[in-house]
């Protein structure tokens, strides 16, 4: 068969920058307990390569709990979350000392970043995590980004390392993110059910259609299997960051799709892509309240790109300040939007469905004529 028809044909392949998710399910197999030193060894192998090709790597694993299960001498993977971030807190270090190992062999340093997730909801904690993996990769260092399950709650955490490796794709402003998973790609049908589940190859953008296919994982080490990639997909195609998902124990996997086999799925994003603060807003940072809106301003922001004027709020919930996050609801209470308050939830709800004109009577001084600046305003879709 002709070679070059056996090619992958995609800009986002020759991305300077990639973010490289391993999966717990990639480190630890399901019937193991602790990190398989084997594999990671093979994984540092193949990014070591793509630094030698002039490629910027930062790595996403998954693997703490699993390697503080094994040095614990649990039975089984603990389901009590006490008992997980306990296993976190033993194995981080443990699953940091085998990646620097590794990754020593081939003459690279690494640096461990633990996240939560309100790291990065406020905007200036935000670009803090910028500023500091730009300074790592500018000096060599490979980072190694785990959440920081010890310390997390489910108000601040990720979730799921899938999302973390979207987050921190957008940080680094990636081109390309590879997730490394137990299974060989996205499949119409769950193949560990379905003998004739067939693998998409290839898919432009994300529909409903498409992502209502996923499953879970059955790995009790796993947050959600594919619908948590889904999701993550779904964000990196928010702001223009393509994904593969491929099996992680193949053979030279990295190595091989990079240059274009076609191994595993190619998510492609369409459409709009959100840049800078306005991805952060609409990706990123949660929101900390709504604002319900009349059907004459949804109209003035959705088909005229207007501003939101107080005039036009019919109702306000949650507890926010200035420049939190807040969602966009029309008169039914559907979110349409998100975007950065210019007034605090207190003030807000002073100055709802007044005239821009009174707000300096009511609160006492005006500093914005907006409650939510055009600029700083998201359109959250499909």
């Amino acid at each position: 068969m002709n070679e070059t028809i056996m090619k992958r044909d995609d800009s986002a392949l020759n991305s300077r920058r990639i973010v490289v998710k391993v999966g717990s399910s990639v480190l630890t197999a399901s019937d193991e307990l602790g990190v398989n030193r084997r594999v990671l060894g093979r994984i540092a192998s193949q990014v070591a390569k793509l630094r030698e090709e002039g490629r910027q790597v930062v790595v996403v694993s998954s693997g703490a709990i699993a390697a503080g299960v094994k040095r614990l001498g649990f039975k089984e993977i603990p389901r009590a979350v006490p008992e997980r971030q306990a296993a976190a807190a033993v194995g981080q270090p443990i699953l940091m000392e085998a990646y620097g190992r590794a990754f020593r062999q081939k003459g690279i340093e690494t640096a461990q970043v633990l996240l939560i997730h309100s790291d990065l909801d406020e905007r200036g904690r935000f670009l803090n995590a910028c500023n500091t993996f730009e300074a790592l990769i500018s000096k060599g260092v490979l980072p190694i980004v785990n959440e920081n399950d010890t310390v997390s709650i489910e108000e601040i955490r990720f979730g799921d390392n899938d999302t973390l490796a979207a987050q921190t794709a957008q940080m680094v402003q990636a081109g390309l993110v590879i997730i490394l998973s137990d299974v060989a790609g996205f499949f119409d049908e769950d193949p560990r059910k379905s003998k004739t589940a067939r693998l998409i190859p290839r898919v432009e953008g994300l529909s409903k259609k498409i992502a209502s296919l996923a499953g879970t994982s059955q790995n009790p080490l796993a947050h959600g299997g594919m619908r948590t990639k889904m999701l993550a997909v779904s964000t990196l195609n928010k702001v223009g960051i393509s994904t593969l998902i491929v099996k992680g124990r193949d053979p030279n996997v990295i190595e091989r799709v990079v240059m274009g086999e076609p191994l595993g799925t190619l998510f492609v994003p369409n459409g709009a892509r959100l840049k800078g603060k306005k991805g952060w807003i609409g990706t990123t940072a949660k929101p900390r309240g709504w604002l319900m809106l009349d059907s004459g301003a949804v109209n003035a922001m959705l088909k005229r790109g207007k501003s939101l004027l107080p005039s036009g709020v019919v109702s306000i919930g949650g507890n926010f300040g200035f420049g939190d996050v807040v969602e966009i609801q029309d008169a039914q209470g559907v979110a349409f939007g998100r975007g950065l308050a210019n007034y605090s939830s207190e003030d807000a709800a002073r100055i709802a469905g007044k005239q821009t004109r009174e707000i300096a009577s009511i609160l006492g001084s005006k500093d914005y004529d907006e409650i939510i600046h055009r600029n700083n305003f998201v359109l959250i879709g499909e």
